[in-house]
């Protein structure tokens, strides 16, 4: 959501922003803006509403020159997207700029004093209150009134502020939103994400919650909000530029899908040691005397959980509570010291589950984060960490992120079972080939999308673990296809949702779960009374199915606890073609953001 990159070096800084905000547009956005300055230049901004491209059409009609700068891309929270609410923002003399990433809560009552100070407001947004504020306290010190800004701001942010008096200086704060430091030999760089940076240096620091960093060509100086010295340690990305590219795809979303044999086999086998599951002894430890078990997070991350409910119930008879971060963390959870929870983000940037985790913390509960991203904030802020083998994903819907969080909730489920997981480890270690069997038929989904894209009402059903990967595959389709597309366990059907089943409807039957196959053929047979086409996703073995389903898609026979993997595969793939074949960029869905890092 919103992205920032920032440069001081020696080199002209225009031309290395706009490639950073390239590699950030995945996060999603409405309008991109630079500041500028440089040795004898003032501070120059060019901003404007709309896609990148329109930035660099106006950037080479109106060139900046200067070797120090900063960049944004803005989605839309306070005033609509236009030209004015784009950032950068400055202060009233134009001598300062602000890029800003989350949302000032307190805005109105600052801006309110700020206006008693006859300063005039030229956007309807938050973050301008802050160029401001940084105008109002500086006094030639610009880290001191960064640092006094920040003292006063309620509300998240990942704030970057250059000032024409130091044009080799960039000053950068944060609380609940990620922003990342690249180190250079002669130039420092800064980045909401990874993927900005990795064209330049492989080596970065985290700045942590209630920091402050002054950072030029050669140094980099963390502070807390009191002034002193933080030391830092440098993490080195060790995951190669071309995991970032699309390499020869189309788009980023249909290469990740294509990733996920190789995500899944690394996730699984970097815990397999000597044909035995080999997790670090204290997440063992901990899982092992778990009686009750908390699982949260938000959109897919969630549904993962909801997955993992029915698996960890089935094999390991231990008690399993799933909730969106979203709701959790404004709740009263029922947990107790000893309890433990596993937060699942993709980024570990997500604001929710961050505050969920924060709150668990303070009741006591052993928390596990379950993340993609190596130093984001859920993964220092948890007890303990266990980290997918995803690799970067770019495209805002996620895929690989997804079925990597289910291996390694699967690999949970196994360690908490109490019995001897021998077959089941087989069934994992199988699954990976078989992802990539699947794959290999991806021109049949094509076919039927094809067939099928201008539906216009999408309905995923199915029991236990096919109703829960049911409702990630409704998320995805409408996320990238924008069709109404809604999911419901397959006995609710005659409860509501049956009404609004008619010819324009197709019905996606998740059928994984031999003991109720006679009761989804009856759910089918419903819906094909009412005129909806029906589409049965099974085992390769099953034909229960053949002659009341308008289409049959099969997949390799696995666990059935263990399909969700391979069934959401098809969904993704379905999604992925409807996207294309309305025109759609399934990398960029309207409205939506990559890492939620604000509420």
């Amino acid at each position: 959501m919103c992205g920032i990159v920032g440069y001081v070096g020696g080199d002209q800084v225009s031309p290395v922003l706009l490639e950073a905000l390239r590699k950030l547009e995945y996060r999603g956005y409405d309008s991109a803006g630079i500041a500028v300055v440089g040795e004898k230049e003032k501070l120059q901004v060019r901003k404007i509403k709309g896609r990148l491209s329109n930035l660099e059409l106006l950037v080479s009609q109106q060139p900046v020159q200067g070797t120090c700068g900063i960049g944004h891309t803005r989605w839309a929270t306070h005033g609509e997207p236009s030209d004015i609410n784009s950032h950068p923002h400055t202060d009233v003399s134009a001598k300062i700029a602000v890029v800003h990433n989350g949302i000032i809560e307190n805005h109105a009552s600052l801006r309110l004093w700020l206006e008693k100070h006859h300063v005039v407001f030229r956007s309807q947004t938050d973050s301008e209150v802050i160029a401001h504020l940084v105008d109002f306290h500086y006094n030639g010190d610009l880290l001191l009134a960064v640092r006094e800004t920040v003292k006063r701001l309620q509300g998240s942010y990942a704030i970057a502020v250059i000032c024409e008096d130091f044009p080799g200086m960039l000053v950068v704060a944060r609380k609940d939103s990620p922003l990342v430091i690249g180190r250079a030999d002669s130039y420092t760089m800064i980045a909401s994400d990874v993927p900005p940076l990795l064209c330049h240096t492989r080596e970065v620091q985290y700045l942590e919650d209630l920091e402050l960093a002054l950072l030029t060509k050669d140094e980099v100086t963390i502070y807390n909000l009191e002034g002193e010295v933080q030391q830092r340690e440098v993490f080195h990305v060790d995951w190669d530029i071309e995991a970032a590219e699309k390499c020869g795809y189309e788009h980023f979303m249909l290469k990740e899908i294509f990733e996920q044999p190789k995500a899944l086999h690394d996730t699984l086998f970097s815990r397999i040691n000597e044909g035995k599951i080999a997790l670090n002894p204290k997440i063992q430890e901990a899982l092992s005397h778990c009686d009750h078990l908390l699982i949260t997070g938000c959109g897919t991350a969630y549904h993962a959980g909801m997955v993992a409910k029915y698996v960890i119930e089935h094999f390991a008879k231990v008690r399993v509570e799933v909730d969106v971060a979203s709701e959790l963390r404004y709740r009263t959870p029922l947990c107790k010291a000893g309890d433990v929870a596993i937060l699942i983000s993709q980024s570990g940037e997500t604001a929710d589950t961050i505050a969920s985790l924060r709150l668990l913390k303070s009741l006591g509960v052993v928390t596990i984060a379950l993340t993609n991203v190596v130093g984001s904030t859920i993964s220092r802020e948890a007890d303990l960490v266990m980290y997918t083998q995803a690799g970067p994903e770019i495209a805002v819907a996620s895929t690989k992120a997804l079925t990597t969080q289910l291996m390694c909730l699967y690999v949970i489920a196994l360690v908490m079972t109490k019995t001897e997981p021998g077959l089941l480890l087989e069934h994992l270690m199988q699954l990976p080939e078989q992802a990539q069997l699947l794959l290999d038929k991806q021109e049949d989904i094509q076919r039927f999308a094809a067939r099928q894209f201008n539906k216009d009402k999408v309905f995923f059903m199915g029991r236990l673990t096919d109703y829960a990967i049911s409702m990630e595959s409704a998320l995805k389709l409408k996320e990238i296809s924008y069709t109404h597309s809604e999911s419901f366990a397959a006995g609710e059907l005659k409860h509501g949702p049956i009404a609004l089943v008619d010819q324009s409807t197709l019905v996606v039957a998740m059928c994984t779960q031999p003991a109720l196959f006679a009761k989804m053929d009856s759910n089918i047979k419903e819906v094909k009374a009412r005129g909806a086409t029906a589409l049965v996703i099974t085992f390769d073995t099953v034909h229960d199915f053949d002659t009341t389903a308008d289409e049959v898609f099969r997949i390799p026979t696995t666990e059935p606890y263990f399909s969700p993997i391979l069934t959401v595969i098809v969904s993704q793939l379905y999604a992925y073609y409807c996207s294309v074949l309305k025109g759609n960029d399934p990398d960029k869905p309207r409205n939506l953001a990559k890492s939620v890092t604000v509420e």
